[in-house]
């Protein structure tokens, strides 16, 4: 079986891989949560069994436990290498800058095409806490940060990267993490994939700058808690800018609303590519100079 799974091309083998490590991080959270919607509700205790399941989670793709045999292998899979303080701090700011980036670009998709203007809701008993709620929503916030970040970046990245380049990683990678969020927005898929590239892009980058799935997973699971709170406390989903959705160019033709977004798309594009080389360098020079560099 192992020698079958080795023959298949790596870009079948990864994605695979990548699903399952997010299954099996995300079906448990998802079943803690029913459960906790049916039994003491008013208290946040499916917290504690998962804080305990996403810390073996974790450490078992970087290596721990049985089989000893591919321990080296999961600890490279998973990509969570260590920083230096100051690559930490460069990297969350060329996060935030790529982060920005997707604003505009999202402005852009919904004046060429209508973007969806519903997610799921997010539903919790009339009788759970403010309280309760805020915390399990950390926690989802928490294992989507881990779980997407070590499967789509780590397990599924990093070996097409290695073989077929960082484009074509970032293509396939941002292309499945889209369909993987398929039941957020069925009818709409396809549409959405532009603004998942660029997520892919945004996170990939930081892991292929850095060596390291640790950067984006504080951005992801920061991130993932505004945009939960704010679907929370107003039903709009991450990628809806405003309330209203605006009028498409084929309706209004080429308009200033439309040129203005593609301007600050385009400036602050380069600043994030420039910001990103300089963080791929300044990484490269703080590693051991033992250590090989790909870079």
């Amino acid at each position: 079986m192992l020698a079958l799974w080795r023959r298949l091309p790596i870009l079948v083998r990864a994605p695979i891989a990548g699903f399952v490590v997010s299954a099996a991080g995300v079906f448990p959270w998802a079943i803690l949560t029913l459960w906790n919607q049916r039994v003491l509700v008013r208290v946040p205790w499916a917290l504690l069994p998962m804080g305990v399941y996403l810390w073996l989670f974790w450490r078992y793709l970087g290596g721990a436990g049985w089989p000893r045999s591919t321990s080296a292998a999961r600890r490279e899979s998973l990509r969570a290498n260590r920083l230096e303080p100051e690559i930490w701090v460069q990297a969350i700011l060329t996060g935030l800058l790529g982060l920005a980036t997707l604003i505009p670009l999202l402005a852009i998709m919904s004046r060429l095409a209508a973007l969806p203007s519903e997610s799921q809701p997010i539903k919790v008993p009339a009788e759970m806490p403010f309280v309760t709620v805020f915390f399990l929503l950390v926690m989802a916030s928490l294992v989507a940060g881990v779980v997407e970040e070590a499967a789509f970046r780590g397990y599924m990245q990093g070996p097409i990267e290695r073989r077929h380049g960082l484009a074509i990683a970032i293509v396939v990678n941002g292309a499945l993490f889209g369909l993987g969020h398929y039941t957020h927005h069925p009818a709409s898929v396809l549409t959405m994939l532009p603004y998942y590239i660029g997520v892919a892009a945004v996170y990939g980058g930081l892991a292929y700058a850095t060596d390291s799935i640790l950067p984006s997973v504080a951005l992801h699971a920061g991130g993932d808690v505004l945009s939960l709170m704010r679907l929370w406390a107003t039903g709009l989903p991450e990628w809806q800018v405003g309330a209203a959705s605006p009028p498409l160019i084929s309706q209004t033709g080429i308009d200033a609303a439309f040129v203005g977004p593609v301007i600050v798309f385009l400036v602050l594009g380069s600043a994030a590519v420039w910001a990103y080389s300089s963080l791929a360098r300044a990484a490269c020079g703080a590693r051991p100079r033992s250590i090989p560099s790909r870079h």
